[in-house]
Order: C-alpha cells, then sequence, then structure tokens
C-alpha cells in the first residue's frame, strides 16, 4: 500500500473511532426543573474590612475574580453577618431595659466593612444580598449571652425573667434591613438562624430538634417585615444548619406545622453532610448558603489525589447539589482574605503584591460565569459513564450545558436539541489540572454541538439559539478565554458525561428577536438578544446589566 493511502486510512479510521465514542445527549429546554437563584460567598466575621483596606490594585484584582461574568467567576449572592455582639458589632449594643423599652439604635455606616463589600458587589450587578444573624443580642436570649449557647426568650418552651423578647428580636432585625435600604442597598433575604444545632465559641442561638423555637418566631418576623414599609420586602428563610441531615429535620417539621408559607428559601450548610438529593416536601428554593474545607490550607490544585480542598472536589459537589439534589444557590464561607493561606475556606488570597485564585474559585466559576440568576435548569437525555451533565436556559434564552467528568479517561459528547430550541452558535470552555476556565474547540453541525470532556474536568458550553423554532447550522471556530470551571450531572440517571471543552462556534445570532419588559439587553459579557418589545428601551443599570424598560 502506498505510503499517503496508509496514511489516510489511518485518518478515517480515528476519525470513525472518534464518531462512533461520542455519546448522544439531548437538551429538553420543555423540560423544566429548579430556577436558579445564584452563586456566591460571605466576607462575615471582620473579612470585609480586610477587603476594603487592601490595596487598590489587589481590590481591583480580587473583586474582578469574584464578581467578574468575562474574567472571573461572576458570583451573584453575597452573604453579610447580622452582629449581635454588642459595641461595634451589632446596631443594639445595650439592652433597652425590658422588651417594651425604646431601643437605642446604632448604625455605624461601615457594618464591619460590608457596606463597602455590598456596594462594591452591587456596581457588579449583584442583586442578591442575604443577611442572616448568627444569634440574637445576649441580652435577648436565655443564656444572657450571644456567644453562649441559648433560645430566644418567649419562643416555646424558654422563658426568661427580663420577658418575651420575641417582637424586639423581629424589630431588630427589620431595622437592620432597613439602615441598608438607606444606602441603597437591598438585603432580599433575612435570616434569624445560623447553625442552631451546633455550639461554637462565638456568636450562636440554638433550636430544638423539631424547630419549635423557629416555628414560634417564624411568624412574629413575617408579620413584622410586611408592616415595615420597605420597598422590598425581604423572603425569610430557616435555618442554615450545620449539615442537611439536619436541615431535612428542621425543614419537615417547618413543613408539618405549616410555617412555610411564611418563608421564601430553605437554607442549609454543608459541613456535617451534602445535601445529595432532592428535598421534595417543599417546592421553596433550597439554598447552600456556607461550606468550605475549613482544616485544610490554601491550594492551587485542581486534582492530585482528591483532597478536601482541591478544586475537582468542589466541582463534583456543585454538580451533585445543583444536578442530583436541585440546589437553587450554592454560597462558599469566604471570598476573600489577606495572607491567610494557612486555611482554605476562602477564595482568593494574596501574596502581598497581587491576588490569587484557589482552584475552588474555578469549579465555582464553571458554573456561576455564565448559569445567571433566573436560568432554569432544563431535561435532558442520554448519560455517559462518570459524567455529571446539566442543562440549563437563561432568561436571554441561551442554554448552557454543563459536563463534570470525574473519570480516568477523556468522553466525547455529541448534544443535540429538542423542540423550542435551535442552536446558532457554541463556545465552550474547559477546567482541568493545569487550565482554568480556558476555550476548547466546539463544533456545531446540523443543529447538534459535539464536545470533548478531559479526565476529572468539567467543560461547560453556552449555546445562543432561536427559542421556539427548528432548523439547522453548520459552524466550527475555536476561540481563546480566559479559563472557568463548572460542574454537572444528571437529574435521571446517576451516571456522569465527559466531554472535552468546546469553544464557540458560531458568531451568528438569531435573524430577530425582541426581549420583553424587565429583561436582560445587554451589558459586558452578554451575548444574547438585545432588542427591547415595542415601546421599550435598552437602558444600563450599571457595565454589567442592562434592562429593557
Amino acid at each position: 500500500m502506498p505510503k499517503a493511502m496508509f496514511y489516510k486510512s489511518l485518518i478515517a479510521a480515528a476519525l470513525t473511532a472518534s464518531t462512533s465514542a461520542q455519546t448522544a445527549i439531548t437538551v429538553n429546554v420543555g423540560t423544566t426543573y429548579q430556577t436558579m437563584d445564584g452563586f456566591g460567598f460571605s466576607q462575615a466575621f471582620g473579612r470585609a474590612t480586610e477587603f476594603k483596606t487592601a490595596s487598590a490594585t489587589i481590590q481591583k484584582q480580587a473583586l474582578d475574580l469574584l464578581f467578574s461574568t468575562t474574567t472571573g467567576a461572576g458570583f451573584s449572592i453575597i452573604r453579610n453577618r447580622i452582629g449581635s455582639g454588642g459595641s461595634g458589632d451589632s446596631i443594639l449594643p445595650t439592652s433597652p431595659g425590658s422588651p417594651s423599652g425604646t431601643p437605642k439604635y446604632v448604625w455605624d455606616n461601615d457594618d464591619k466593612g460590608q457596606v463597602w463589600f455590598s456596594q462594591q458587589a452591587k456596581s457588579y450587578g449583584v442583586t442578591t444580598v442575604y443577611a442572616d444573624a448568627w444569634s440574637a443580642p445576649g441580652f435577648m436570649k436565655t443564656s444572657g449571652s450571644e456567644a453562649s449557647p441559648g433560645y430566644l426568650c418567649g419562643t416555646t418552651g424558654h422563658t426568661c425573667s427580663s420577658g418575651d423578647w420575641r417582637q424586639a428580636y423581629a424589630n431588630f432585625l427589620v431595622q437592620y434591613v432597613k439602615y441598608y435600604a438607606s444606602i441603597g442597598i437591598t438585603v432580599t433575604h433575612l435570616g434569624f438562624l445560623n447553625e442552631p444545632d451546633y455550639q461554637p465559641s462565638y456568636s450562636q442561638m440554638q433550636i430544638s430538634s423539631n424547630a419549635q423555637e423557629a416555628i414560634n418566631f417564624i411568624p412574629i418576623l413575617y408579620n413584622t417585615v410586611q408592616s415595615a414599609g420597605l420597598a422590598v420586602l425581604p423572603k425569610l428563610t430557616c435555618c442554615d444548619a450545620v449539615g442537611w441531615p439536619t436541615q431535612r429535620t428542621f425543614t419537615t417539621a417547618l413543613v408539618n406545622a405549616g410555617s412555610t408559607q411564611y418563608l421564601g428559601t430553605i437554607t442549609g450548610h454543608a459541613y456535617s453532610g451534602d445535601l445529595t438529593s432532592p428535598i421534595t416536601n417543599t417546592n421553596l428554593p433550597k439554598w447552600n448558603t456556607e461550606a468550605g474545607p475549613l482544616s485544610d490550607r490554601f491550594i492551587t490544585t485542581w486534582y492530585a489525589s482528591g483532597a478536601a480542598a482541591e478544586g475537582f472536589t468542589w466541582a463534583n459537589k456543585l454538580a451533585v447539589g445543583v444536578v442530583n439534589a436541585g440546589l437553587s444557590g450554592y454560597l462558599f464561607w469566604e471570598g476573600f482574605e489577606n495572607m491567610q493561606q494557612q486555611s482554605a475556606a476562602h477564595l482568593v488570597d494574596t501574596d502581598g503584591s497581587k491576588a490569587i485564585p484557589n482552584a475552588i474559585l474555578w469549579a465555582f466559576a464553571m458554573w456561576s460565569r455564565y448559569i445567571r440568576p433566573g436560568a432554569v435548569r432544563v431535561g435532558t437525555t442520554g448519560s455517559i459513564s462518570n459524567v455529571i451533565i446539566g442543562a440549563f436556559q437563561n432568561t436571554d434564552g441561551s442554554v448552557v450545558v454543563v459536563f463534570t467528568n470525574s473519570g480516568t479517561s477523556a468522553q466525547s459528547a455529541k448534544v443535540s436539541f429538542g423542540t423550542g430550541f435551535t442552536p446558532v452558535s457554541a463556545a465552550a470552555y474547559v477546567t482541568n489540572q493545569g487550565t482554568n476556565f480556558q476555550s476548547t474547540t466546539s463544533t456545531l453541525s446540523g443543529g447538534a454541538v459535539t464536545v470533548s470532556v478531559p479526565a476529572r474536568g468539567v467543560v461547560t458550553v453556552k449555546i445562543t439559539g432561536n427559542t421556539g423554532s427548528s432548523g439547522t447550522t453548520t459552524t466550527s471556530t475555536t476561540t481563546t478565554l480566559t479559563s472557568t470551571t463548572t460542574t454537572s450531572r444528571t437529574t435521571t440517571t446517576s451516571s456522569r458525561v465527559t466531554t472535552t471543552t468546546p469553544v464557540l462556534v458560531s458568531t451568528t445570532t438569531a435573524s430577530s428577536c425582541s426581549q420583553p419588559q424587565w429583561s436582560q439587553c445587554g451589558g459586558i459579557g452578554f451575548t444574547g438578544c438585545k432588542t427591547c418589545a415595542s415601546g421599550l428601551t435598552c437602558q444600563a443599570l450599571n457595565d454589567y446589566y442592562s434592562q429593557c424598560l
């Protein structure tokens, strides 16, 4: 056989093998699951002040890594602590003498740096602010101390000689929300507990295993919020338990008591147990509001041994939580700390001259950069061994598919679409060891997108297209952008999908489009429809978000 013909036959065989190895995955935008509220983190306990006092260069680098939707993770939720520890920490540092006494609130317009932090987040387009109290002020508790175990006075089973402080505590929480409203920061979610099943050495307040104290207090807080005269009423949350096994128990108690009618979100932490399967006895959104490898060092390793602080460990956690368990929000513990690399419980550190992201940030970025608030998880059919697949449709109509491959070999997927969506362009990004949110090749042909997912890697594919129509487009392109990490898992099967990150395939956009009122129509990184319906104009709210108004 001539040498040229021999090589041609090898190439043909390789192409045939590649094609046959592709696994067919179908995205069905008509099958819907939870709505995504977003991803985020906190700067509680003075970490916001630490951020605020960092150099301007490090500040900007860290803020971009955390909030930018073009070069960073694009986080969209922040969690602020409502302090209760006296002067300099609480807005009510001293007791009014009795529950009916006139409270002497104090507002320093700083809130341990959280005002500055909230303003910075807002400048990047963040609109979801979760304010959460670890404890009531000590004089409202059975223990008399905010840092000692105790219950809120007046709740079921707990009387105090000083009186019933339930209404006073509700007023305290609402006053905190009002202070933020006065400076242009809207608190969208309000919590009154943090890890009530745990007894640390700092701010704490407990509830019983049957959640009787929460059940008793929630209607009081709800009515206080409703009558507060706020322009935007925050959604109430409960209960931020240390782990989801306990939070399941609390949730069942809340459901049985009818308390969920007053709540907006079920919240839990992942320290003593992740949420790995859905909570089905309430339709309220579920958020994982705190998690992190508290005992490990800050590292930039994506995968070496599967250690707790490695990026891929968290890629899997995100995939399981969002796809398998139906979480609508996932928050890490802290975002930024300055030269604190003895701990991995934050996402960005510094060497004194520049901001340094860990690999966990890129695991989040694979989800949070392109799966935006309001996106709906949609159905997929087909599965790939060792790959979790999650698909989402954003409010701008774009579809995002995240592949998380925990296997030891690369996988290839061919993604097609059911009725209701026709792809026009696709861009793919990959994160694995040595690669952070890098563009990767994808091919759009015959209405299907083909991508490859590396071993122990995450590939995120963003597809723009036409909704409610059919047709096929063929394009193939490769582009270069900053890298990101994403994780996802199929809802109907435990198998996972591996795909090598694809890149933007076509620059064509829908031939005609029209965005309704309130929809996004522009901003940095926005690639959707930029035309507003008749009578509306696209107005810029900030650099990252323009809206049809």
